[in-house]
């Protein structure tokens, strides 16, 4: 990566990283978002996926620092020769999926999601969903809590806790996996190309209402959402030497 010229820094809000992002001002200036070549977000993994949708369509890469919890998406913290560090990053491109959902009023919404599309059950009762690839319908009933189609960089995340797999970050796949499945009891799920069409359309919506969520983008009632890979958008991540996602996603595959 060329040095940046232009540096703008955005914080989560907390107390801690409120203060490092003002003492990284005071030490290397702040352009402003309009004006950067890269942003530095002091935070978690939730305002990494925020800001990576605020620039999403700029072009504009982002190094993370960890102000978080877990901290997957981010890089450690230190003050001290930023730019040199920003010179000396590995980029990370990651492509969102397109959700598009139809609502119980016929209404019809879209939303883009970085780490997964899901679907909920939005009342005590399961939810019963047929399952199309490509037109071609592959499960024609999930009971179950819910559904999610997954992309490689979220892959570790929710998809992860739902006990789906993990995918390699530059892998051409997406990762369909169910959430507390009912019935078909024993289906865990299935690894799609990334080319793939997925649709899930609700059965039962009136008394069964189905929720779905791209990344933390809501829409209630929903009777059908189709999803597919948009390679029209892309998002960049900076990470230090040695510690890129791939490392990470590997990794990740032996914890225990």
């Amino acid at each position: 990566m060329q040095h940046p010229k232009n540096v703008t820094f955005v914080s989560s809000g907390t107390p801690e990283a409120d203060a490092a992002a003002q003492g990284l001002r005071d030490r290397y200036g702040d352009c402003g978002l309009d004006n950067a070549d890269t942003v530095v977000a002091l935070g978690g993994d939730g305002l990494m996926l925020q800001t990576l949708h605020r620039c999403m369509g700029r072009g504009i890469p982002v190094y993370g620092m960890n102000f978080g919890s877990v901290g997957f998406l981010m890089n450690d913290f230190s003050a001290d020769g930023l730019l040199e560090r920003l010179e000396q990053t590995k980029p990370t491109h990651i492509f969102p999926l397109e959700m598009r959902v139809r609502c119980e009023d016929g209404s019809e919404h879209s939303a883009l999601a970085l780490n997964e599309v899901s679907l909920f059950r939005m009342s005590y009762q399961a939810v019963k969903v047929e399952i199309l690839i490509d037109g071609k319908t592959r499960l024609e009933e999930l009971i179950c809590d819910g559904v999610l189609l997954s992309t490689p960089a979220g892959s570790t995340a929710y998809n992860l806790s739902a006990h789906g797999p993990i995918l390699p970050i530059d892998s051409p796949l997406l990762a369909l996996t169910p959430i507390s499945p009912f019935r078909p009891r024993r289906w865990r799920g299935a690894i799609l190309p990334n080319t793939s069409v997925v649709a899930f359309r609700a059965r039962e919506w009136n008394k069964r209402p189905v929720g779905a969520v791209a990344d933390n983008i809501e829409f209630k009632r929903v009777t059908e959402v189709v999803v597919r890979e948009d390679r029209s958008q892309r998002v960049t991540l900076l990470f230090d030497p040695g510690t890129g996602l791939e490392e990470r996603v590997l990794s990740e595959q032996f914890r225990y």
